[in-house]
């Protein structure tokens, strides 16, 4: 393409107009960089304006620094200001959120933060790794069970978590609580959950499954203390010893961790936040004799700055191998912690890289 026709493209583009402009409205939308230059701005700036022949537009500023892009100085000074802007107007809307009887739309949030809906949902999930209704679905969970652990009724634990209905919470108290909300109030005493106790190469290993899929691998040097987390877990469901059938599906995850290249095709019952179960499945995307970063699952789930979280959520999982967080490891390659312990990880890692050698 010659310098002309570049230079006709660019004019005919109402991101031009924009930067001609210098329209503050299309700060949220893209970026333009300057080829003779290698920096970026928004369409906003007041940095003197290039040749058009010489712009490039990219839809974020992410986009424009991995085509090589730096940030102008106006613009660096900028972008601490809007983050800084950003993170309250988060804040802001989380406290209205945990406050509000019911949550608000997306419309009300925005329209409370003086911005655009759309302009609002890509500033909250950057900041949040959630969507609003995520997050607000996280907020409600974690109410219900709060207020159900502490031995109020299910009617009550049901409005203060925001729900208008009772047929509104029954519907969603599976995926909030795994079971019947008075049989999570009272400790799980109507669930079955079905587990046994093996050996492996990396030690002992319990595996539990509930009506909705497995939910639980451990893994230590001693049975007794995995049984008793299970406990712990549900200190009045039902946990029933083995049978053959069980004993089968035992095999089939000794066998993963044994081989992993077989591969492990079991229906899992997660329990955990809306954030942590995105880490999870996030991990379940590596592939076998592969690792990622903290920073790189971060990324893949929209929260680039939500490292230390990730982190955490990999802690949390109770679904050693199944959920595979022995594949992250820190940005170096180095191996950091691990729930069952770095030497297992270690083990896992090396065994993972041989099977797929």
């Amino acid at each position: 393409m010659n310098a002309l026709t570049r230079k006709q493209q660019i004019e005919q583009d109402p991101r031009w107009q924009a930067v001609l402009k210098r329209d503050a409205r299309a700060d949220a939308t893209f970026v333009y960089a300057v080829r003779t230059t290698g920096v970026y701005c928004r369409p906003s700036s007041l940095s003197r304006l290039p040749k058009a022949e010489n712009v490039e537009f990219f839809d974020s500023a992410q986009e424009a620094e991995a085509a090589g892009y730096r940030p102008s100085k106006r613009q660096a000074s900028d972008q601490t200001q809007v983050a800084a802007h950003h993170a309250a107007l988060v804040a802001a809307a989380c406290r209205q959120i945990d406050a509000a009887e019911s949550a608000p739309s997306l419309e009300q949030l925005a329209q409370h933060a003086g911005v655009s809906s759309y302009h609002f949902h890509r500033v909250f999930k950057a900041a949040t790794g959630l969507t609003p209704r995520g997050y607000a679905n996280a907020q409600r969970s974690r109410k219900v069970r709060s207020h159900l652990q502490s031995g109020h009724t299910v009617t009550t634990a049901l409005y203060d978590a925001g729900f208008n209905s009772n047929s509104r919470f029954y519907e969603a108290a599976d995926q909030l609580l795994g079971m019947k909300p008075s049989d999570y109030r009272a400790g799980g005493p109507n669930t079955d959950i079905r587990f046994a106790v093996g050996q492996c190469s990396l030690g002992a290993i319990l595996v539990a499954q509930s009506h909705r899929g497995v939910c639980a691998i451990l893994l230590g040097d001693d049975p007794t203390p995995l049984v008793e987390e299970l406990q712990d877990k549900f200190p009045r469901a039902n946990l029933i010893g083995a049978d053959a059938d069980f004993e089968r599906l035992v095999a089939q995850v000794v066998g993963f961790v044994e081989a992993p290249a077989i591969g492990l095709d079991l229906p899992l019952d997660l329990r955990g936040t809306a954030f942590q179960e995105r880490v999870w499945q996030a991990l379940q995307s590596i592939p076998v004799g592969s690792t990622a970063s903290y920073a790189e699952i971060a990324q893949r789930i929209g929260a680039p700055k939500a490292m230390r979280a990730v982190a955490q959520a990999c802690a949390a999982n109770t679904l050693a191998v199944a959920i595979p967080c022995h594949r992250v490891v820190r940005s170096d390659g180095n191996l950091s912690g691990y729930r069952w312990g770095v030497e297992r990880k270690r083990q896992l890692l090396e065994r993972e890289t041989l099977s797929e050698a």
